[in-house]
């Protein structure tokens, strides 16, 4: 899971005209914890191990926020692409046979979908959650690919659509999951509203 650390004014930009700094802030903190509750029920019916890769904090930070036994890992240096290629050869490093990296502005993914992810990771070699604004809130991989993450416009509504690109004259297949709505803008907002707080 990628995430960072809740600082008003650092994090959920976009929505701090309609939710100001500390609000932006408590959204970004209520997310974080709405998505980890869904790993954590993936994690009931699915042997998947969960790990924090963060920004924005030190591990003292994310452990007196999250919790002391989480596996929490630095995004490090670079664009999202390098940070998110990062954590992927990390987790493959560690043992990992398949990987599935998710944010936390996606609340409507569900345990179900999430093991869904790690399912299609067995028939290709590459999954991708997109989302409606033209990225993605899922990516799994069954092995690295570090050219996935290069030359990518980030932030922008052509995110999927690139690296959907790069598969397709890599000639890799990919499978795709239903699409969903992020959390980004002030009109985004109903979809979270629906959970209150983060209690699904």
């Amino acid at each position: 899971m990628m995430s960072r650390y809740p600082i008003a004014g650092q994090t959920k930009t976009r929505l701090i005209p309609r939710l100001g700094p500390e609000g932006a802030a408590q959204l970004q903190r209520q997310m974080t914890e709405h998505t980890l509750a869904t790993v954590a029920r993936c994690q009931q019916s699915r042997r998947v191990r969960g790990a924090i890769a963060f920004t924005d904090a030190n591990l003292a930070q994310m452990q007196a926020w999250l919790g002391p036994d989480g596996d929490y890992w630095p995004q490090g240096e670079g664009d999202l692409g390098d940070r998110m290629a990062r954590a992927f050869e990390r987790s493959f490093a560690t043992g990992a046979t398949r990987t599935v990296m998710i944010g936390i502005d996606c609340p409507d993914l569900t345990p179900a979908l999430l093991a869904t992810a790690f399912n299609q990771l067995d028939i290709a070699p590459v999954v991708f959650g997109p989302a409606a604004d033209g990225g993605y809130y899922l990516i799994g991989l069954a092995q690295p690919y570090p050219d996935l993450f290069r030359g990518i416009a980030w932030g922008t509504d052509q995110v999927f659509a690139q690296s959907r690109q790069i598969l397709n004259a890599a000639t890799i297949p990919f499978a795709v999951l239903p699409t969903l709505t992020d959390v980004d803008y002030p009109e985004d907002l109903p979809v979270w509203e629906k959970y209150q707080g983060g209690r699904s």
